[in-house]
């Protein structure tokens, strides 16, 4: 039994995983950047009992020197993360683990054919900070451009400074969670996880979801941002900012995911097997 031969394994595996966990659950998953993340975790572990059958079926022995590689990169990013406090490669670290040991527990054969949980289960591993950064510069100058050119022809006294927007008496940032970063990392591991349950399409059909998953949620981000914007110019800053900010995020966030599957419906009926033939 995997669970009795390798308990060394699990052991060092488990020391490692439960305080990343406990990070995860302090650092990112109560913000809205990382609210995907116990979903992820969830269906993910579910994804892979699913697979276990297969997995035991296809079972080869695993060759010692992928898994001393995977490993001489993961335990030096989790001992520097875990170290000084960057959940992100701590996180990173943790998931090179679970691939070294997926891999020395299954072999390349049932780990290749059951591939999909395991990169779902990436999306845990929390973009860090400077590339969040990098990422939504463009998207924020973009939501910001579009809503200030909506509002004003319906003469909102609003003017725009890069991305700062004064409404009124107000001055407005448009911060990251406004600018589709946190919709496009939340999105993409949802949409895939709902073709891979569904149809486990191919990857070029999974792809064109993907790509889909940005003009989505950049499109849902401009709502928010207008939603916002007349927040605050109706009702003051402090309710703008206050429970409905978050609101307003979780609403739209629920209305971009509606709409991904509006999309793969229509594609599915419009393109059939051409793109949703299974892999």
């Amino acid at each position: 039994d995997a669970l009795t031969a390798h308990w060394p394994l699990w052991a060092g595996f488990l020391v490692m995983l439960v305080p990343t966990l406990a990070g995860l659950g302090r650092e990112v998953w109560s913000m809205e950047i990382g609210a995907h993340g116990p979903i992820v975790l969830a269906t993910g572990l579910w994804l892979i009992t699913q697979c276990l059958p297969d997995m035991r079926a296809r079972h080869s022995p695993a060759r010692a020197l992928p898994i001393v590689l995977i490993l001489a990169l993961a335990v030096p990013l989790y001992v520097f993360g875990r170290a000084y406090d960057f959940i992100s490669l701590e996180a990173a670290g943790v998931y090179g683990a679970m691939l070294a040991l997926a891999y020395r527990l299954a072999g390349w054969p049932a780990l290749r054919h059951n591939i999909f949980p395991f990169v779902y289960l990436g999306f845990l591993v929390p973009p860090p900070g400077w590339l969040i950064d990098q990422a939504t510069a463009p998207l924020r100058t973009l939501v910001s451009t579009v809503a200030t050119a909506l509002l004003q022809p319906l003469g909102y006294p609003i003017q725009r400074e890069g991305v700062t927007l004064f409404v009124g008496s107000y001055q407005m940032l448009v911060e990251d969670a406004c600018a589709g970063m946190n919709s496009i990392v939340g999105l993409t591991a949802i949409t895939l996880f709902y073709i891979y349950l569904l149809h486990k399409a191919s990857w070029r059909y999974s792809l064109l979801l993907v790509a889909l998953i940005i003009p989505v949620a950049i499109f849902v981000n401009i709502i928010r941002v207008i939603v916002l914007i007349l927040l605050t110019y109706y009702a003051g800053d402090g309710v703008a900012q206050g429970f409905l900010h978050v609101t307003t995020g979780i609403v739209l966030f629920t209305l971009a995911l509606a709409a991904m599957f509006g999309i793969d419906w229509l594609l599915q009926r419009l393109l059939g097997d051409r793109l949703g033939a299974n892999a």
